[in-house]
């Protein structure tokens, strides 16, 4: 008798047979770094690398795809979203155009054209046909997805990474595009719910950080603060220069938090959670909180969503809680982490990222799957 079909099995098949097609027509030379080893294997380290930074995310770029191969990496990237979260990804990456246009074309990088739509890399690990388990990774500026299979089943959907620059753009008619609204306002509504002596607990700092604080480091690291620009970007030769006008404009980016290194101890991402449990939050409360980590989850394709007890997570704010105004907030505990900051260009550049953390990058089921199988 087959067993039941589930959403993970569902969706891995969907995954399986787009990532097959879009290998299927590359070329040899294409597939080079669009095609690499298995996960666990000898590229593992470069499997767990990820950017949300305008750098070389590791893959294949759209700019090196004919449009039929870019039809079929974007197939394969539909297969891990859902209908919204692949509106999002689509809209974020036609932003560069608004954000070069803002910047006066002028934003270079390591490439000729520094903000562009097409600089969005698709790699694969392992082979999707196989009984072995196998991953792909898409990412490129404010997009990171990563999802890893382990027999015939989604395991990991984690990191995923989602942010704008603008992060809100005036259209005509009094209008505005603002793909990430729900992220900050649902935040900013559950701070402003609280009582003073709730909000002295949930309150880091009056101040926000200048960024994401945990980064994109690959794994959890207790007592994390904030990496600087040349640290969150990938080192590659001949980026000297590039590293120098990233540090120099980190220090003016930071200068503006005003933030020190007590400051940065002060927000450090910690395995014991900092801020307001949400047994401490009244029903309203917690279901704003619940709202809050359901948006971060809405991305993925249904049945992939896992579940959260609203009263072990802790929310933690750091900035003023008025509209318009530089902000940061995290959500954290059941093995999840989850970040948001807006804070440069005026508190008009996003940035949010969900983690859990013991299955990033399907770490926990590569080691089940060897011990069980190898």
């Amino acid at each position: 008798m087959n067993e039941p079909d589930t959403a993970p099995k569902a969706v891995a098949r969907t995954m399986s047979r787009a990532a097959a097609a879009w290998l299927a027509d590359l070329d040899e030379e294409q597939q080079g770094p669009a095609w690499w080893g298995q996960p666990g294997g000898e590229h593992e380290a470069e499997r767990r690398k990820w950017f949300y930074a305008p750098t070389d995310h590791g893959g294949l770029p759209f700019n090196a795809q004919f449009d039929w191969q870019q039809r079929r990496a974007m197939q394969l990237v539909a297969s891990g979203l859902s209908p919204e979260g692949y509106a999002l990804v689509s809209t974020i990456m036609g932003t560069e155009n608004i954000l070069d246009y803002i910047e006066e074309f002028s934003s270079e990088f390591d490439t000729r054209r520094g903000r562009d739509p097409s600089r969005y890399y698709l790699r694969v690990f392992g082979d999707p046909e196989g009984d072995e388990p196998w991953g792909w990774r898409f990412g490129g500026h404010h997009i990171s997805l990563n999802f890893l299979i382990v027999g015939g089943e989604v395991r990991s959907t984690t990191p995923r990474f989602f942010g704008l620059d603008p992060a809100v753009s005036p259209l005509p008619g009094g209008a505005s595009l603002d793909p990430l609204k729900a992220f900050q306002s649902t935040g900013r509504d559950l701070v402003n719910s609280l009582t003073p002596k709730a909000r002295a607990v949930a309150m880091l700092l009056d101040r926000a950080p200048a960024d994401i604080v945990m980064g994109n480091r690959s794994a959890f690291t207790d007592g994390a603060t904030m990496l600087t620009l040349p640290e969150i970007m990938r080192r590659r030769a001949g980026d000297d220069d590039l590293i120098e006008r990233l540090r120099v404009g980190g220090i003016a980016r930071d200068a503006l938090s005003k933030y020190d290194h007590a400051d940065h101890e002060h927000v450090a991402v910690t395995s014991a959670p900092k801020g307001i449990c949400g047994a401490e939050l009244d029903r309203s409360q917690q279901n704003l909180l619940d709202r809050l980590v359901r948006t971060y989850h809405d991305g993925l394709p249904a049945g992939l969503v896992p579940s959260w007890d609203v009263e072990n997570l802790y929310f933690a704010w750091a900035g003023p809680t008025n509209v318009g105004a530089p902000n940061y907030y995290r959500v954290q505990g059941d093995d999840m982490l989850i970040e948001w900051d807006n804070t440069s260009r005026n508190a008009n550049h996003a940035h949010g990222v969900i983690r859990h953390i013991s299955k990033d990058f399907g770490g926990d089921v590569l080691a089940e799957h060897r011990h069980a199988w190898h």
